[in-house]
């Protein structure tokens, strides 16, 4: 092979991976843009959690208070608010954030 050829060969792959690095910017850009075109809803998430919380929280009371008959309302508070916390953020927003995923982030317009 000649150094000229050599040259050649080297341009072309160069140019050839400028390519690719150009569709791929493109590609990046388009799922870039259609990510951007779809927004969080706070209402919609906010009315989600409420729908999962209340169930929850209505069934620990059942379950808990009876437990507890004599203690104060902080202690029986400082007992069930770290259950509802850990169930929240461990089970409840999860579940939402994965189920209703096209719900809480809509199309914008």
């Amino acid at each position: 092979m000649t150094f000229t050829t050599i040259r050649s060969l080297e341009k072309s792959r160069i140019a050839s991976s400028a390519g690719q690095a150009s569709r791929d910017v493109a590609g990046a850009s388009a799922s870039a843009v259609a990510a951007a075109r779809r927004r969080f809803s706070r209402p919609r998430f906010a009315l989600l959690v409420l729908a999962g919380v209340y169930p929850l929280i209505t069934a620990l009371l059942y379950i808990v208070l009876p437990l507890l008959d004599g203690w104060s309302i902080w202690q029986e508070t400082l007992l069930i608010a770290p259950l509802m916390v850990t169930m929240m953020v461990w089970g409840v927003i999860p579940t939402i954030q994965t189920r209703f995923q096209r719900f809480i982030n809509p199309s914008a317009g």
